[in-house]
C-alpha cells in the first residue's frame, strides 16, 4: 500500500483497503463552478451552506474589457469602436445614412434665387454634408457642427443688386454681412459643455473643444500665424493664453441630439442598446477561432509492442518506426510495411459541430431588431416571427430615417435663413427629398387622388402626402399658366384636360352655319355654296329661280309715292358733334398715349437713378415705375396730344391715379405681383379704356 494510493495484491488486503476507502466519504460533495468574488455563505448555519448569487456584476469584476460602460463619454466612444470594428453595424449606419440624405436639394418659388441656393448648396457640399449628418447622428447619437463663414464678395453684392424678382426694397449693408461656406463635424469625445449641470437647469449651454486637439498637431506650442490668423478671436486668445479649453462661439455651433432626456448632458447612441449582443458576437467569434486552432492539431499514436501479448519493442525497432514515419514529407499515402506488433490510433476531433452558423442566428436576430431592420431585409426571414412583427420592425427603420431627416431639416433650415438674411431675398429656400420606397403605397396614393377628385381632402394635403412644399408648388402652377396663356408652353392634354378645345368650337360652330366665308378663307377651309331652288327648265326661256311667296304684301301707303317730284326745298342736316370719343379712337389713343408716356417715364427714372437699363432696376422699382404711367395717363384729357412737356407738367403736378380707376383693377383682379409686367400693362391699359368710356 503506497502513501498517495490505495492497492491491494490479494484477497487478505482487499479487506484492509476497502476500510481505509471509507473513511473518505466526508469528503464527498458537490462543487460550485461559479461564486461571487465579494459574498460567501458558506457554514451559515452546521453543515449548511447557500450559494451565492452570480450577477454580471459579478462576471465583468475580472472581464473589464467586456463591461459595457455607464458614463456617457466611454459609452459614446464604446460605440464608436463598434462602428469601426463589426461590419454589420457600420454597413447598416451607412445605409441609414445614405437612404436619408437620398435625393436631398433645395427649392425655392423664384428661379432666380433658386439657382443661387442651389450654388451655395453645392459649394458648402450640402448632400455629402447631410450624409455626414445622418451618420454622426446613428452612430455617435450626438452631431456637433462649427460653421465657418465667408464675406460677401462684390461679385456676390452686384448680383444680390440685380436680382429683380425676389429682392426685397430695402437692401442690407453687405459690408458687414457673411454667408456659410463649410460646415465641420466635431468629435463628441473632444467637446465638453461647461457647468454641464448648471446649463441643464438655466437652459443656455456653452460649449467648449479640447486644446489637446491642435497642441496635438503642433506638438512645440509654436502655431503659425497664417493658421491663427483664420480662427475666430476668441479661439485664437484661448491658445495664446494656454487654456486646456478652447470657447466654441454659439452663434456658428448647432448640437443636435438623438432623443435625449433633458437630463442628460448627451444623448446615449442607438448602437448602446445593442452592445452585449455586440460582446456577445464577438466572443463568438474568439470561440471560433480557438476550435479551428484545435481542429489541425490532430494526434496520431503509433504504439509497438502489445503488453497483453508481453511484446516489448527494443531500442532499434523504435528509431526505425520513427525515421520512417519522420522521411515522409506528406502530401500523399505512404505504403508500410510492419508486423503484428504495430498499432496506430489518431485522435477524432468532433469540432465541426460547435462551428455551424446556427448559433449565431440569435444574436444577429437581436442586432438587426436593436437597430430596426426587419428580418425580411436581411434574408433571416424564418426567424421573422411573422408577418406583423416584420411590419412592426419596417415601421421602426422608417421612423427612424424619418426622425434623422427631420433633425437634418431643422439644421438646414437655420442655415437657410442665415443666407436670407445676408442676400436680402422675401422668401426662405425649403429642402425637399426623394420619396423613401421601401413599402409598395401604389395603392395608397390612388386612393388619396380619389379623395381629392371627390373633394374629400384638399390638394393642400396631397402635395403634403406626396413630400411636395404646397407653396412652391401653387406658384409654379401659376407661372405655368401664365406661359400657356402667352402659348410659350404647350397645352395640357388628358382625360381632365382638352388640348384641342378651340377646334372643338370650330367644328360645333361650322356644323351649325356660324362661321362666316372671311374665318373660312383665313382657316384654309372650303367656302360652303348656297343652294338655290329653280323652276324647271323651259324651252324658250331662261332659269328663272324659283322665289318663295309669302303673305306679308306691303300697304301702298307706305312710303314715298312712285315717280313723285318734290314740293318745297329738303331740310339740310345738322352736324351734331359727339358728347364723348368714339370707342376706335380712344382706343387708337390710349395705346399711343401709354407707349409715349412709358418711353419718356423710363428715360427720366433710369437717368434719375443712374441707372444704364431696366436689367439693373429692382422688381420694385419697376412696380413703381408702373405706377407713375398710370398715374399720368389717367390724369389726361382724352384725346389730347399727348409729348414730353405734358407729361412732364403732369409730373410735376404730382397726380395721383384716382381712386375709382385702382377700385376697377382691383375689381378685375388685375394685380401687378401677380402677373407679369407685359400682361399688367395690357390689361390695365384695356381697364382703362373701359374707365374712360364710362366718365
Amino acid at each position: 500500500m503506497s502513501e498517495d494510493m490505495i492497492t491491494w495484491s490479494g484477497d487478505e488486503d482487499r479487506q484492509s483497503a476497502f476500510a481505509s476507502y471509507s473513511e473518505n466519504i466526508d469528503s464527498y460533495g458537490g462543487l460550485g463552478k461559479s461564486a461571487a468574488y465579494h459574498r460567501d455563505f458558506l457554514n451559515i448555519e452546521p453543515n449548511r451552506s447557500v450559494r451565492p448569487q452570480f450577477s454580471k456584476r459579478d462576471y465583468y469584476a475580472f472581464r473589464e474589457g467586456e463591461r459595457v460602460p455607464s458614463n456617457q463619454k466611454r459609452i459614446i466612444k464604446m460605440c464608436m469602436d463598434a462602428y469601426d470594428k463589426v461590419g454589420i453595424i457600420r454597413n447598416i449606419v451607412d445605409l441609414m445614412g445614405d437612404f436619408g440624405s437620398q435625393g436631398i436639394s433645395l427649392v425655392h418659388s423664384d428661379r432666380t434665387a433658386e439657382k443661387f441656393f442651389k450654388q451655395w448648396f453645392k459649394k458648402v457640399d450640402g448632400k455629402e454634408r447631410s450624409e455626414r449628418f445622418l451618420n454622426n447622428l446613428y452612430r455617435t447619437g450626438n452631431v456637433v457642427v462649427y460653421r465657418s463663414n465667408a464675406n460677401i464678395t462684390p461679385e456676390l453684392s452686384k448680383f444680390m443688386k440685380s436680382v429683380g424678382n425676389d429682392i426685397k426694397v430695402e437692401l442690407p449693408d453687405v459690408t458687414r454681412n457673411v454667408v456659410p461656406f463649410r460646415y465641420n463635424f466635431f468629435n463628441p469625445m473632444s467637446v465638453n459643455m461647461k457647468e454641464s449641470g448648471l446649463s441643464l437647469f438655466v437652459g443656455s449651454k456653452r460649449f467648449s473643444i479640447s486644446n489637446s486637439v491642435i497642441s496635438d498637431v503642433y506638438k512645440k506650442g509654436h502655431i503659425p500665424q497664417e493658421i491663427l490668423k483664420t480662427l475666430p478671436p476668441a479661439a485664437r486668445r484661448s491658445i495664446e493664453n494656454g487654456d486646456k479649453e478652447i470657447p466654441l462661439e454659439p452663434e456658428r455651433l448647432s448640437v443636435h441630439y438623438y432623443k435625449k432626456d433633458d437630463w442628460q448632458v448627451w444623448a446615449n447612441p442607438m448602437i448602446y442598446a445593442i452592445l452585449d449582443d455586440i460582446i456577445m458576437l464577438e466572443k463568438m467569434r474568439l470561440a471560433d477561432l480557438s476550435a479551428l486552432d484545435g481542429a489541425i492539431s490532430n494526434i496520431r499514436l503509433w504504439t509497438l509492442g502489445s503488453l497483453d501479448h508481453k511484446i516489448l519493442p527494443n531500442k532499434a525497432a523504435i528509431n526505425k518506426l520513427r525515421d520512417i514515419l519522420a522521411s515522409n514529407a506528406g502530401g500523399g499515402t505512404m505504403e508500410l510495411v510492419w508486423g503484428p506488433e504495430l498499432s496506430y490510433t489518431e485522435s477524432n476531433s468532433q469540432v465541426y459541430k460547435f462551428l455551424g452558423s446556427e448559433k449565431y442566428n440569435s444574436v444577429l436576430n437581436s442586432i438587426y431588431a436593436g437597430l430596426g431592420v426587419p428580418p425580411t431585409l436581411t434574408g433571416m426571414a424564418g426567424n421573422g416571427g411573422g408577418f406583423t412583427n416584420n411590419f412592426i420592425s419596417l415601421k421602426t427603420l422608417v421612423e427612424r430615417l424619418q426622425y434623422g431627416r427631420t433633425l437634418l431639416v431643422n439644421f438646414w433650415q437655420k442655415e437657410i435663413e442665415v443666407v436670407r438674411k445676408a442676400m436680402g431675398f422675401r422668401r426662405p429656400a425649403y429642402v425637399q427629398f426623394d420619396q423613401m420606397n421601401l413599402s409598395d403605397d401604389t395603392a395608397e396614393k390612388n386612393l388619396l387622388l380619389q379623395l381629392a377628385d371627390r373633394d374629400i381632402i384638399s390638394h393642400e394635403t396631397i402635395l403634403e402626402r406626396f413630400k411636395e412644399i404646397p407653396t412652391v408648388e401653387k406658384i409654379r402652377l401659376k407661372r405655368e399658366m401664365k406661359d400657356r396663356d402667352r402659348d410659350q408652353s404647350p397645352n395640357k392634354a388628358g382625360p381632365y384636360h382638352n388640348p384641342q378645345h378651340d377646334h372643338e368650337i370650330e367644328k360645333i360652330a361650322l356644323n351649325k352655319d356660324l362661321l362666316d366665308d372671311e374665318y373660312l378663307e383665313e382657316k384654309g377651309l372650303p367656302i360652303r355654296e348656297i343652294e338655290v331652288d329653280v323652276e324647271p327648265e323651259k324651252k324658250d326661256g331662261p332659269i328663272v329661280p324659283k322665289v318663295e311667296k309669302t303673305n306679308d304684301i306691303p300697304s301702298e301707303n307706305n312710303g314715298r309715292p312712285r315717280n313723285s317730284i318734290d314740293t318745297e326745298p329738303r331740310k339740310q342736316r345738322v352736324e351734331k358733334p359727339r358728347s364723348k370719343p368714339g370707342l376706335a379712337d380712344l382706343i387708337d389713343w390710349s395705346q399711343s398715349s401709354y407707349n409715349k408716356i412709358s418711353e419718356c417715364v423710363t428715360m427720366a427714372f433710369l437717368k434719375a437713378n443712374n441707372k444704364k437699363n431696366l436689367r439693373q432696376v429692382t422688381k420694385a422699382e419697376l412696380f413703381d415705375v408702373e405706377r407713375i404711367k398710370f398715374d399720368v395717363l389717367t390724369n389726361l384729357d382724352l384725346l389730347c396730344e399727348v409729348n414730353e412737356n405734358v407729361i412732364h407738367q403732369h409730373l410735376a403736378s404730382a397726380s395721383l391715379t384716382p381712386t375709382s380707376f385702382k377700385t376697377l383693377l382691383s375689381d378685375k383682379d388685375i394685380d401687378i405681383n401677380d402677373m407679369s409686367i407685359e400682361s399688367y400693362r395690357k390689361k390695365a391699359v384695356s381697364c382703362f379704356i373701359e374707365y374712360a368710356t364710362k366718365q
